[in-house]
């Protein structure tokens, strides 16, 4: 039986893993600072490859500006060096800023227009090459896929692709579907964990966690959140999913979101964690937290919150499998 050995205490590092950006000083010192100053035992590593559209089917993920080889490896490396066990995370993007949820095409194939067979033959080659550096480097988890709610009915395609992916590596699989979607995905049998973006409002957290429940029971597997945050801006506690809503600089607001998602999750036992969003390669100084109204919480009060609640829980035991 595969084993998670203990609670998720994490954190999404380096997104989105801009070439040149990560085998330097000032990510090993980001990468420091989120293990010092959170107290973390996981980390997600996560970068993102780009399709120039969201109905293109090539993924030139050995293209800048996507990072190289040689910095996931040197990312994973430092990592793993300060103690942290890790989750690898290759995600797809558009080029032409359109969210990757909306990847989609027909159906049914159509001449002349992009097939579903054509996009996946590309992901495969994309996922599949970092599956096998997840394996050589020793990543603990692999995650196949990010918020790609189109894809998600495409259960045939998902199913061989996972059994491609465990023909190269030997570490947990799962997926992170997005928020709302974890009751829409028919295949979470073929994967070892459920995972998602918690990016739910301050006051439903506990009707989102009803219907989630519902979802873990069904399937029997454990689950955590891959994603989830609130950047320290007026309103984003009831739309933290929006990184581009305008509103002023507020640290409380920050601190108060994660606060109540905490103590809505301490009361379902099977919420194994968290993978927090987000800690950049390259971090502000602390005299700009004062104006920073993005997701990161270094120098910011939410900072201490998540410091603090993690301290609880790194030594708490939990199983990958039921």
């Amino acid at each position: 039986m595969k084993q998670l050995g203990s609670y998720v205490a994490g954190m999404t590092w380096g997104w989105t893993g801009i070439r040149g950006t990560w085998d330097t000083p000032e990510a090993e010192q980001s990468m420091r600072l989120m293990k010092e100053r959170l107290g973390v035992n996981w980390t997600a590593i996560a970068f993102g490859a780009l399709q120039d559209h969201p109905q293109s089917t090539t993924i030139p993920y050995w293209e800048a500006p996507v990072v190289t080889d040689d910095e996931v490896r040197f990312a994973i490396r430092k990592a793993k060096s300060l103690g942290l066990q890790v989750c690898l995370k290759p995600v797809v993007n558009c080029k032409d800023g359109t969210w990757r949820a909306h990847i989609n095409f027909f159906d049914k194939d159509v001449p002349c227009e992009p097939k579903w067979s054509e996009w996946f033959a590309s992901y495969e080659a994309f996922i599949l090459h970092y599956a096998q550096m997840a394996e050589e480097t020793g990543c603990e988890m692999f995650c196949i896929g990010c918020e790609m709610v189109q894809t998600d009915r495409r259960e045939q395609e998902w199913r061989q692709l996972i059994a491609k992916v465990r023909s190269v590596y030997s570490g947990i699989v799962t997926y992170n579907c997005d928020k709302y979607q974890e009751d829409n995905v028919a295949w979470w049998d073929a994967v070892d964990v459920i995972s998602s973006s918690g990016y739910y409002p301050i006051d439903k957290w506990e009707e989102q966690l009803d219907r989630i429940e519902a979802v873990v029971n069904r399937h029997g597997k454990p689950f955590f959140f891959m994603e989830a945050g609130c950047p320290n801006r007026e309103g984003s506690e009831y739309l933290p999913n929006d990184w581009g809503l305008q509103g002023a600089h507020n640290e409380d607001i920050q601190a108060r979101f994660y606060e109540t998602m905490f103590g809505a999750c301490d009361k379902r036992e099977w919420v194994e964690g968290f993978m927090l969003w987000d800690w950049p390669a390259k971090l502000y100084s602390p005299e700009d937290a004062k104006r920073d109204t993005d997701y990161c919480m270094y120098a910011k009060k939410a900072e201490k919150t998540v410091h603090d609640y993690y301290a609880g829980k790194t030594n708490q035991e939990v199983s990958i499998s039921r």
